[in-house]
């Protein structure tokens, strides 16, 4: 790790099971108990898992037949993404009265550059510590958090001690816990790559460092380069505050599989009922539809139209969805279909879009990180 490089003090926060902690919060008579949301039915997959249910195994993208099976004493839930982004946003308004440099990943995760921050206070730790408290205080879930000198480490950190808890990885630490740190653990390192690691002798981040930048070029590829980088503690990417949407979709799986195009039609005109609502509350609009379908054999194939205009209205969005089932013959019976809208406006708007620009920062070690 370059000693020329600015140090910056980022905090990742993470929610605690947000989408079950969010059903146990509105219904106390789930709190405690084992629930999943969504994986109702035959074909249903598991968005989440409340921490009472991963004990039993039980997690998200498993199927609800497993999942039972596991714990069967295990809750369905029914998914609310409206009450979802309700709650996410209160939590980021916390976020805001810290810093304006607050990067969301999903609903329930956000970067925060903290290095100069409204409160004037030097301790990002401290700074993590008061967030995760107002958020149980004003909101009534628990958050975990990961503090360190970039993106990577307190993404890495934040699920050190959850729930409900943080753990500061500090510039003089940053090294030592990269070397002890399994390399399951590393961000950007799936099962399958870290089975190929663990082919090659690549257990933990001592082992990775050890290999050359040719050498995982050239049996990771692209992914070489960031892996050699980031166990030196070397992540340049910024919080970035303004993150463009570039598409917005909606799918279902099916009870059943359907066979024929015309017992799709019903489930494509809700489908795109979804999407023109998401559409209108994100207003925004786009030109490309693509029709996602999975088939009952689990392959997946897209068919895409670009219109020479931007569209948000439902009936258009169906009309096109339509066009793009009857393109070509079904090659199986379909379980899933989805249709996602892409190339939107928001990316051709982008330089309308305010920027909070990053003030080059110094190496701060002369006060608690």
């Amino acid at each position: 790790m370059s000693n020329d490089l600015p140090i910056r003090k980022i905090i990742h926060v993470d929610m605690d099971a947000f989408y079950a902690s969010v059903a146990q919060m509105d219904n106390p008579e789930l709190k405690g108990k084992p629930i999943a949301v969504g994986g109702g039915g035959k074909r249903g997959v598991i968005s989440a898992a409340s921490y009472e249910a991963r004990k039993f195994g039980v997690k998200s993208a498993m199927s609800g037949r497993l999942a039972i099976k596991l714990c069967p004493e295990l809750i369905f839930v029914r998914t609310d993404f409206a009450r979802y982004n309700e709650i996410s946003q209160k939590v980021r308004q916390v976020f805001y009265d810290y810093t304006d440099l607050v990067e969301p990943l999903s609903l329930d995760e956000a970067y925060l550059d903290v290095t100069e921050n409204k409160k004037g206070n030097p301790s990002a730790s401290l700074i993590a510590q008061e967030i995760r408290t107002r958020i149980y205080n004003e909101v009534g879930l628990t958050a975990s958090a990961g503090i360190s000198i970039n993106k990577f480490i307190a993404k890495v950190a934040s699920d050190y001690n959850k729930p409900n808890g943080q753990k500061t990885v500090n510039p003089e630490e940053v090294l030592q816990f990269l070397e002890d740190l399994d390399i399951r653990k590393f961000y950007g390192v799936g099962k399958v790559t870290a089975e190929k690691m663990y082919q090659k002798g690549i257990f933990t981040g001592k082992d990775l460092k050890s290999k050359s930048l040719e050498y995982l070029n050239e049996n990771f590829g692209k992914s070489g380069q960031y892996y050699y980088y980031v166990v030196r503690g070397i992540h340049h990417s910024e919080v970035k505050p303004n993150r463009i949407r570039k598409s917005l979709a909606a799918e279902r799986t099916f009870n059943e599989n359907l066979s024929s195009e015309i017992f799709m039609l019903e489930k494509l005109n809700h489908i795109a009922e979804e999407v023109a609502k998401r559409l209108d509350k994100s207003n925004v609009a786009g030109k490309t539809v693509t029709l996602k379908i999975k088939y009952s054999d689990f392959t997946l194939q897209t068919r895409s139209k670009t219109l020479p205009y931007f569209i948000s209205d439902k009936s258009i969005i169906l009309e096109t969805a339509k066009d793009l089932l009857y393109q070509d013959k079904l090659k199986n019976s379909v379980r899933l279909l989805g249709i996602s809208l892409s190339n939107l406006n928001t990316e051709t708007s982008k330089t309308k879009v305010s920027k909070v620009k990053e003030k080059p920062v110094s190496v701060q070690l002369k006060f608690d990180f």
